[in-house]
């Protein structure tokens, strides 16, 4: 029999399934992405801020609504991406919002909470579009009825259906490609797995996707995808969107729990991202060539009709954050699983990013020593397709990934990697986050909350000063002629400021290569490798 309420573990349980049961469809999603522009894959997108979900669901209280409510909430913004994970986390909030303060919820208050949902949605697009996963969200919540709760979502999803299969009309985009809107298609996953959880339904067999519709894309006038997350923001959400409105569109600038989250399509993600960060502790940004993405969408198509005896020997994954990063290693063919220092990717999303390639075995680079175990598990939990090569500073995966042939068998190449990872040295300049003091061996160091700090290798052996100052003077005790430095500025680093340290660093060392680049690790002034 039907339960007429849900506990707050139900709850939690429904998003948990409804995270897996999205995952299962994911690739199908992504095959739908047609609209607006290339921006990434859909079903990948929201899939992430799903399992963002997730984790924090796994740590809340599950006995109290309010810590729920604030999971879901809390976990969608930390972990959107993309413009449909944007929306979608907004969505989430307004659910969560009409849940907090209940001890259990009714068919009625679920029915009121999709409702929340759908209005929340759409009060965070300045210019909402039709066809899109807003009317989609209005579908669910209009056909929200019933009296018990797994009614209510099943009468959402008949609905929902309906109002999905009418986008092609609205939209001549869709109409085009003959297809109906990938976002909307996802939300209707999120809800379809809630239920499922309700029912007890096993998890489908993933559909096999055999066309995709990216190739109905048309020139986008801006070319970059600009994602930051922020706290501790010292203006409105509203005067922040009014700052970054002017440098192109798409745009998206939302709230939840203290933190901001921002989505624009533009050509000066630097620019963009330098301002912002003014007003603010920027704690995670994303920039994506949207043309790039449209190549790697448009391959995966193809390698979706490859035959089995064409798969490669080898695959990549790398965990990496910052823009610059992320797009290095992905001209190395690396797979990126998100995360790094402070934003610690789970088991799962490894888990994930390993069964996304195709590739006979998958070599793993955790780039950050508090990554390790987790792809260690991973690798356990793959049965030996995964081999984790033990990389503890992103540019120690850099070395490595430099050396990765995806022709090449895998065991064999682990160790060429791990050699070549070995070969570099690697500096980070950040701040200090609280007061302290450190015995080094060549000394004690006092750090106040807020000095920079520089490691090398991951061992603290600079304070004070500017960040500048600091890859100066740990460049000068390690450099023992070394051919190239490779320095990636920051989203706090303004550019000014970058191109005089590059001088100086081409003055020091005369006879190093000095390589310069944008979109390095969130929370850092620089990463620096020696190589």
């Amino acid at each position: 029999m039907p339960a007429e309420t849900l506990a707050p573990r139900d709850l939690a349980q429904m998003l948990r399934y409804a995270t897996d049961w999205l995952g299962v469809y994911k690739d199908q999603v992504n095959a739908l992405n047609v609209y607006p522009v290339p921006d990434g894959d859909t079903g990948t997108n929201m899939h992430l801020t799903m399992q963002s979900v997730r984790r924090e669901l796994d740590t809340c209280d599950e006995n109290d609504m309010g810590s729920v409510a604030r999971a879901i909430s809390y976990g969608a913004l930390l972990g959107a991406r993309g413009n449909s994970g944007v929306i979608l986390s907004q969505l989430l909030k307004g659910f969560a919002e009409a849940i907090r303060d209940a001890s259990t919820v009714d068919a009625k208050t679920l029915a009121r909470a999709l409702d929340d949902a759908r209005k929340c949605g759409y009060s965070a697009v300045m210019k909402p579009v039709e066809g899109t996963i807003l009317t989609v969200a209005r579908g669910v919540a209009e056909g929200a009825g019933g009296e018990s709760p797994d009614a209510v979502l099943e009468n959402a999803l008949l609905k929902g259906q309906e109002y999905l299969d009418k986008t092609p009309e609205m939209l001549p985009a869709l109409k085009q490609a003959n297809v109906v809107d990938s976002g909307g298609q996802g939300y209707l996953y999120v809800v379809q797995g809630m239920l499922a959880s309700l029912r007890g339904d096993q998890l489908p067999e993933a559909p096999k996707v055999e066309s995709y519709a990216q190739e109905q894309f048309e020139h986008e006038e801006f070319g970059y995808c600009t994602e930051f997350l922020m706290e501790n923001a010292t203006l409105p959400i509203e005067q922040i969107r009014d700052l970054v409105t002017p440098f192109g569109d798409s745009l998206l600038v939302v709230g939840a729990e203290g933190f901001v989250k921002g989505h624009i399509h533009t050509n000066e993600p630097d620019q963009l991202l330098a301002t912002v960060g003014r007003h603010g502790r920027m704690l995670r940004t994303k920039v994506e060539d949207m043309s790039e993405q449209h190549t790697e969408i448009l391959s995966m198509a193809g390698a979706a009709a490859r035959a089995e005896e064409e798969i490669p020997q080898s695959g990549l994954v790398a965990v990496a954050s910052g823009y610059g990063l992320v797009k290095l290693f992905r001209s190395f063919g690396a797979r990126i699983v998100s995360g790094g220092q402070t934003a610690n990717p789970s088991v799962q999303d490894i888990v994930d990013a390993v069964n996304s390639v195709s590739a006979h075995k998958v070599i793993v680079l955790p780039n950050n020593k508090n990554v390790l175990l987790a792809a260690q598990k991973a690798a356990e939990l793959l049965g030996g397709r995964a081999l984790v090569l033990p990389t503890r500073t992103l540019g120690q995966g850099i070395g490595a990934a430099l050396n990765f042939q995806a022709d090449a068998n895998a065991d064999e190449l682990l160790s060429v990697m791990q050699d070549a990872s070995s070969a570099v040295t690697t500096f980070e300049v950040t701040r200090a986050s609280r007061t302290t003091s450190i015995d080094t061996p060549a000394g004690t160091l006092n750090i106040h909350d807020g000095d920079v700090i520089g490691l090398r290798d991951d061992e603290l052996v600079h304070a004070g000063g500017t960040p500048e100052d600091a890859v100066v003077s740990m460049l000068q005790q390690a450099y023992a002629g070394q051919e190239i430095i490779t320095v990636f500025s920051g989203p706090r680093t303004e550019g000014e400021a970058s191109d005089a340290l590059v001088t100086r660093l081409q003055e020091a060392f005369p006879n190093a290569e000095v390589e310069a680049h944008t979109g390095g690790p969130d929370l850092y002034d620089y990463l620096v490798t020696l190589e």
